[in-house]
């Protein structure tokens, strides 16, 4: 059995003319300025090259400058082989809900429309298994063990059954997703006064099967939104995420969602530089210097403007010279959620004799979420491989916060070890002799290029939330600032889209001869 922690160098794609429509959006005289203005675009993830697409589109010069050997930050497809075919997993984002139109749009303006699959997430197969307090049993058989696992940690409660089945598929929702924390806590909601006010509420049009021992959580919350005062605030600012991990609005690239990154790399004219560690910036009036590397070898680097896309994580331990005190202090305060991701490289796609023809695994324990590729009957999948001699990829292990941090701090080859065995009590066949020809993880808490999976705001209300964003934003002098962390969005592509086209519009409206600037984004084109 190989294990591995990812490592890739990729080279520059090569670049292609931009259409030329866009040109002539722009007066001559404030292209020729812009051209005499380079952005230097710090971080090759979906915000910096989105925007670094989007301010050539408006006229500057642009270079990006990326600390590691490989483009897309958190879009990280890990590929089993280098043959075409070879089974693949998502190690990053692996998901765009349907309603992220930005994200959709880029997707469009790529060609990788017909690369677009449905994405069958948790609680969707039925032949998938669940963590119970009895064990592991399928999705179609846990409504039993679940109602009696809550009504169990609710003594002398006398609800409704169906107010009981609402808390038990809820109570399944967030023990598959949530960090421990926020788990411990749902339980206390449930008993405090959550049930109270689903009590009375009529749930007859949600409830789903021929028992009516299943319910739709997210038609629920959508059509009585009132309940959620029934949370306190930390699940509650969670509580969009949970419904939106578990969404049937959900698509994924059939090809990988590194062909996004590959593509979009590839329509950016200038340079982007790989392996170019950034040290420290220094804001002045009129220019900004990077320090690129450390001891006597460091480059100090004159920009005309950066548009910084560097998780704050890592920024606060760089040297910031020229920054206010308000500036500091959100980049200290920024908070990141760990997440760890272990896959295997399978000979073959064992599941699919259990009847499981995609979705997700509830496994609990120290793995939480195990993801399976579709079947290759339904098309082509996230590990699946049209060449059965290559086998298939699965996501073995998909943990958050504390959960990641005990898988992600442990040394790679006990990490594997200890998915591949843990998930063998679920999955038997998995142990099988030459089931696992190999193991790849990505812990995101510990890379150095993120320390973190994403930025959380659990426990913050709207207003503080959009306080904190805006704070983050907020450019010094000629240094600009994208990343999920600065988005409405934060957690997913669609936050890496929306903060980049805030800031190339803050960029054009900062620069000289800019008269009034086009707005940036495809729906500008």
């Amino acid at each position: 059995m190989q294990t591995s922690t990812v490592t890739q160098t990729v080279t520059q794609p090569a670049a292609v003319t931009r259409p030329g429509h866009v040109q002539q959006l722009l007066p001559r005289a404030r292209r020729r300025t812009r051209a005499n203005s380079t952005v230097s675009v710090v971080g090759a993830g979906m915000a910096g090259l989105v925007a670094a697409y989007e301010l050539e589109r408006l006229g500057f010069r642009v270079e990006v400058i990326e600390g590691s050997r490989r483009l897309g930050g958190r879009v990280h497809t890990h590929r089993f082989g280098a043959s075409e075919g070879a089974p693949f997993v998502e190690l990053g984002a692996m998901r765009i809900p349907t309603a992220h139109h930005r994200t959709m749009r880029y997707v469009e303006h790529l060609g990788l429309a017909d690369q677009v699959r449905p994405f069958t997430t948790l609680l969707s197969e039925e032949n998938a298994y669940l963590a119970t307090s009895t064990g592991h049993v399928r999705l179609r058989d846990a409504p039993r063990a679940l109602i009696a696992d809550v009504r169990a940690s609710l003594p002398g409660a006398d609800y409704r059954e169906e107010t009981v089945v609402f808390g038990a598929w809820l109570a399944a929702v967030v023990d598959a997703v949530a960090p421990p924390g926020l788990r411990a806590g749902l339980r206390a909601d449930l008993a405090r006064n959550l049930l109270d006010l689903v009590e009375d509420v009529d749930l007859s049009p949600h409830l789903l099967g021929h028992a009516k021992d299943r319910i739709d959580v997210h038609g629920l919350f959508a059509a009585h939104p009132g309940i959620r005062a029934g949370c306190g605030t930390r699940l509650n600012g969670f509580l969009d995420d949970i419904l939106t991990e578990t969404s049937p609005e959900l698509v994924r690239l059939a090809c990988g969602m590194d062909q996004l990154v590959q593509r979009l790399a590839a329509r950016v004219r200038g340079p982007i530089w790989l392996g170019q560690r950034v040290s420290g910036f220094e804001v002045a009036a009129d220019h900004v210097l990077v320090r690129i590397g450390g001891g006597p070898g460091a480059a100090v680097r004159r920009c005309d403007y950066v548009l910084c896309t560097v998780p704050f994580s890592v920024l606060r331990g760089l040297t910031l010279t020229g920054f206010d005190e308000d500036k500091l202090a959100v980049v200290r305060e920024v908070d990141y959620c760990p997440a760890t991701k272990v896959a295997v490289h399978c000979r073959e796609p064992f599941w699919e004799r259990e009847g499981i023809r995609g979705g997700a695994s509830f496994s609990g324990g120290r793995i939480r979420q195990t993801y399976y590729p579709p079947a290759a009957a339904d098309g082509a999948g996230t590990g699946g491989s049209t060449d059965p001699a290559q086998g298939a990829a699965l996501l073995a292990s998909y943990t958050i916060g504390e959960d990641a941090d005990h898988l992600g701090r442990m040394p790679p080859p006990l990490r594997h070890r200890t998915v591949v065995e843990e998930l063998g009590r679920m999955h038997p066949q998995l142990l099988r002799r030459g089931m696992v020809r190999g193991v790849a993880s990505l812990a995101w808490g510990e890379h150095p290029w993120t320390e973190g999976g994403c930025t959380i705001r659990w426990g913050q209300d709207a207003a503080a939330c959009e306080e904190q964003r805006r704070r983050a934003v907020r450019p010094q002098r000629r240094m600009f600032f994208a990343g999920e962390h600065c988005a409405t969005e934060p957690a997913w592509i669609e936050g890496a889209v929306e903060s980049a086209l805030e800031a190339v519009d803050l960029i054009a409206r900062h620069a000289p001869g800019r008269g009034v600037a086009p707005r940036a984004g495809l729906e500008a084109a």
